[in-house]
C-alpha cells in the first residue's frame, strides 16, 4: 500500500475508531480482550483497505469488517486468540482510551446485548447508532426486511431480558 493511500487509511480509522470501540464491547469482557479485538479488526481493516473501493461509506464498510472479525474470533474464543503482527504504519494509529463510564443503565443494555446471538447483537448496535434498515441489511448481508423482523425479535428479546 502507497503512503498515501495509508495515511488516508489512519486519518478514516482514527475518526471512525468509535465504531470498532463499540463492537469491541459488545464481543468482549474486560479491558483486555477489548484492546486485543480493538488490534486485530484495526489490522484486518488495515489488510481490507486497498479492496475498499468507496462503493458505500468508509463506516458501512468498517462496520462490515469489524463484525465478521469480532464474530470470527468470539466463535473461536474457547482456543486462545492470536493476534496478527501490526504494521509498522500502523503505529501512526493512536489508540485512544474508551470512556468506559459505569453508568448503571449504560451498563446493563450492555448485559442485556451480550444474552443476544451474533446477528441480533450487530443489529441492535447498528440501530443504535440509528442507522438506517437500508444500511444495516447490507453490512449484514441480509434483506431490508428481514433486518427489521431480526430486529424486532431483538427489541422484543431485550424487552424481556430488561423486564423480567
Amino acid at each position: 500500500m502507497n503512503k498515501e493511500l495509508e495515511n488516508k487509511f489512519v486519518k478514516e480509522l482514527q475518526s471512525n475508531q468509535g465504531i470498532i470501540h463499540k463492537i469491541c464491547r459488545a464481543y468482549t469482557k474486560g479491558e483486555a480482550q477489548h484492546k486485543d479485538l480493538f488490534q486485530e479488526i484495526s489490522i484486518q481493516l488495515f489488510k481490507a483497505y486497498p479492496k475498499f473501493k468507496g462503493e458505500s461509506k468508509f463506516s458501512t464498510w468498517m462496520y462490515r469488517v469489524a463484525i465478521n472479525t469480532a464474530i470470527s474470533l468470539y466463535r473461536k474464543s474457547k482456543r486462545k486468540v492470536q493476534t496478527s503482527e501490526i504494521f509498522d504504519n500502523l503505529k501512526e494509529l493512536e489508540y485512544k482510551d474508551y470512556d468506559d463510564t459505569k453508568d448503571k443503565q449504560v451498563e446493563l443494555l450492555y448485559q442485556a446485548i451480550n444474552a443476544l446471538n451474533d446477528i441480533e447483537k450487530a443489529l441492535v448496535l447498528m440501530y443504535l447508532e440509528d442507522k438506517p434498515y437500508a444500511e444495516i441489511s447490507k453490512i449484514l448481508g441480509i434483506s431490508e426486511v428481514n433486518a427489521r423482523v431480526k430486529m424486532n425479535r431483538a427489541k422484543t428479546k431485550l424487552k424481556k431480558i430488561l423486564n423480567p
